[in-house]
């Protein structure tokens, strides 16, 4: 079936940061779109360093009090885009797709996720980041990396198993069995649902909502809940480096390939 693209509702004009991210503001609420819904919203450098720019920018903004991230088309994102793997074998340290997810953990401000058809890898992960997700019925998540001969990324080895418990972490990280929006509910990682067409105005409820409340206070309250984020940039990393280490083995490489070809031919 093919779906309208959804937007999110502000005011504003949208921004193109990339020709695949797009912001816009008001309200005091920054919206993120992925927009390249030919790929399933599949993430790449430069749409990650888009994204660690609308960040910075959000940080640094005083008129800006929460982000959203949504999607155009049917899907949240497939994940990041295989084909960029190489690049993390170069330099992880500097890889966007880490330094994403560094950015995640350390943003001050309160961020939602709009969340609707495949939800995969990074998907999945950026959302034990956000302070309230919201799903359409039809949203599915996964998180096949050890499927594909790697280790869980952006802290989720830590925050999975804290936010889920350790038996539905095991199911969705080491067994790397797909979810439903409903069960995702069950687990604590979605907050609600809401019917695709409403998808975005809901999670825009919320973002208006928490914009409006005493700023400081809103901040130094997140804070206290997240407590101290060492050991959380410090479980990112030693994730990237075992992420790094598991890319140049064989197992992985043919996993890749394999993916990778299979995707060419659909």
């Amino acid at each position: 079936m093919i779906r309208p693209v959804l937007s999110c509702p502000l005011r504003l004009q949208g921004v193109s940061m990339s020709t695949y991210i797009h912001t816009a503001r008001a309200d005091g609420v920054l919206c993120v779109t992925f927009d390249r819904p030919d790929k399933k919203n599949a993430l790449n450098g430069s749409m990650y360093r888009a994204l660690i720019a609308a960040l910075t920018a959000a940080q640094e903004d005083q008129e800006t009090g929460v982000v959203v991230f949504n999607s155009s088309g049917a899907d949240f994102t497939a994940g990041n885009d295989l084909a960029d793997f190489r690049d993390f074998l170069q330099s992880h340290e500097t890889f966007p797709a880490l330094s994403f997810v560094r950015a995640l953990a350390a943003f001050p401000k309160p961020m939602i996720s709009a969340v609707c058809g495949d939800v995969i890898g990074v998907g999945v992960t950026m959302l034990f980041h956000c302070d309230l997700v919201y799903a359409s019925p039809d949203a599915v998540f996964k998180m096949p990396f050890i499927d594909l001969g790697l280790v869980p990324e952006a802290g989720a080895s830590l925050l999975a198993p804290m936010r889920m418990g350790m038996a539905r972490a095991a199911q969705a990280l080491l067994l790397g069995e797909a979810f439903t929006a409903t069960e995702a509910v069950a687990m604590g990682l979605v907050n609600d649902l809401a019917p695709y067409e409403t998808l975005n105005a809901r999670a825009y409820k919320s973002a208006c909502a928490l914009a409006a409340k005493p700023r400081q206070a809103l901040l130094e309250s997140r804070r206290l809940m997240r407590g101290d984020p060492a050991a959380l940039l410090a479980r990112i990393d030693l994730e990237a480096e075992l992420f790094a280490k598991a890319l140049l083995t064989t197992e992985t490489k043919l996993r890749l390939q394999a993916l990778l070809s299979h995707m060419k031919e659909r």
